[in-house]
């Protein structure tokens, strides 16, 4: 049974503004044909219809913060296009080979934010033709059409056959495109997406369609974005924020939907490529995903689309119509409802898993870790083959997500996904006293509980794992309201 606490009120709760509802994905069916040229959840028209990318407002409601033109630069003017800061998007054949990718020197592997930690990344398959960015970011995704996977990476590269990076992220193809209280960082965007989220991707810009069929991805510069004290550094659906966020010196919000209101006139703007984004912020909008340095606002196209706004050179007209953007775009505030991509309207608010499995997982009543661990792909602890139960805890946090985060007195149900014959058992503790202990769960099986207050102290939690034996197991704890 829900509580009368909406995901809307708990982002008033969390971030003090009037921010969209959007909700959740639900359950959707698995799909395995993510190469097929139709339909969502698909290289060529990523996540499923329920993601915030593939959602639309109906009769928005619209702030009154603008964008801000440059600041050092004044003659830098708004960018649509490809290039050195945007990518391509590669997809993976079942004939690619594995591929392990290194971290940058320096690192002791690639930052990997949903571990914690710096690891190699081998990648089952890997096509021929990945090509970075050529810009400092060096953003590429690649598609695993066997897998399901989104595999995005920062700042990569290729030095005499040797692949290295940054950071990574995962994402799936059929899920919303934007990390969860869980599984928080899912990409390579400061908003914690894949940078193909959002993207004006080759095989749409010419394809006939009067706006592009989902919303865009926007970068703001320093001095438009919000710090964090002032105002939220990143609203819902974003997961995180700029790591420089603190700096900042305006009002908007990482995972803000920026739009062009109702009553935007499309006749002023004359150049058909830059009409058919500028109807597309009026129909989706645009979701800001990162920072850039003075650029008023940038909107990714895919490298290698041909996409170019002037390519017969300099246009000032071209010039006038991108400033008549930057001055009428503004922030999302509310809506009178949401429409998905299949032009059904949204079904009732879905809840975020709030727990992960990241972390250390040591033998019960010791510090030694393993042999269980978190593995990022399952978003559980796995369990060799062994011929005696393993027990494993974890003294994990919760949520650090501003939107994500329990709240005293919500109903919860904490439920165990399981294989092998592990299960899983979670304590609530508030100070030293346990509140709240599920037991151990077997696989499809869960207990309800109210959250607890912080009356008898701070509240706290421990997950119990227990391994199948006589074959591999692994287990996941799903906690979310009830």
């Amino acid at each position: 049974m829900k509580t009368p606490l909406s995901r809307w009120q708990r982002l008033l709760i969390a971030s003090s503004l009037s921010l969209p509802f959007l909700a959740s994905t639900s359950a959707v069916q698995a799909q395995t044909n993510f190469a097929s040229r139709t339909g969502f959840s698909t290289y060529y028209q990523l996540f499923n219809a329920n993601s915030p990318w593939n959602v639309r407002p109906v009769r928005p409601t619209l702030g009154t913060y603008q964008i801000k033109k440059p600041l050092y630069n004044p003659t830098w003017i708004p960018f649509v296009g490809e290039g050195r800061t945007s990518l391509a998007v590669f997809m993976t054949d079942s004939d690619d080979p594995p591929i392990t990718v290194y971290g940058t020197a320096g690192l002791n592997g690639v930052n990997d934010p949903d571990t914690g930690g710096q690891r190699d990344i081998t990648l089952p398959h890997w096509p021929s033709r990945v090509m970075p960015a050529s810009g400092s970011d060096g953003h590429a995704d690649i598609i695993d059409t066997s897998t399901g996977i989104i595999h995005s990476f920062y700042k990569l590269r290729n030095t005499n056959g040797r692949w290295t990076a940054s950071m990574y992220g995962w994402s799936r193809i059929d899920g919303r495109g934007w990390g969860d209280a869980a599984h928080w960082s899912q990409g390579a965007r400061a908003s914690g997406v894949p940078s193909s989220g959002g993207l004006i991707r080759r095989h749409e810009v010419n394809d006939g369609a009067p706006y592009y069929k989902h919303a865009l991805a926007m970068s703001l510069p320093t001095h438009s974005l919000a710090n964090g004290i002032s105002a939220p550094s990143y609203v819902y659906p974003a997961t995180t924020a700029d790591t420089g966020a603190a700096s900042f010196t305006g009002a908007l919000p990482l995972g803000a939907r920026m739009m062009l209101p109702a009553s935007f006139d499309l006749s002023r703007i004359k150049n058909p490529d830059l009409r058919k984004v500028a109807n597309t912020l009026k129909v989706y909008g645009a979701y800001v995903v990162d920072s850039n340095y003075d650029t008023a606002y940038s909107i990714y196209v895919e490298n290698g689309s041909g996409f170019s706004l002037m390519p017969n050179g300099w246009d000032t007209s071209v010039v006038d119509e991108l400033e008549l953007i930057r001055a009428a775009l503004r922030q999302v505030v509310g809506a009178e409802g949401w429409v998905n991509g299949n032009n059904a309207s949204l079904p009732a608010d879905d809840d975020d898993p709030l727990l992960s499995m990241r972390g250390r997982w040591v033998h019960t009543g010791t510090s030694v870790t393993g042999p269980g661990a978190f593995r990022t792909w399952e978003q559980a602890i796995v369990f060799p083959d062994t011929k005696t139960r393993i027990s494993q805890t974890n003294y994990t946090t919760l949520s650090k997500v501003n939107w994500g985060k329990p709240v005293a007195g919500r109903k919860m149900r904490f439920k165990s996904v399981a294989s092998g014959g592990a299960r899983i058992r979670l304590q609530v503790k508030t100070g030293p006293s346990v509140a709240f202990d599920s037991g151990f769960l077997q696989n499809d099986t869960g207990a309800s509980f109210t959250w607890p207050g912080t009356e008898n102290g701070a509240v706290s939690v421990v997950l119990i794992a227990e391994s199948g034996v006589n074959m591999p197991s692994s287990v996941r704890g799903v906690l979310s309201a009830d």
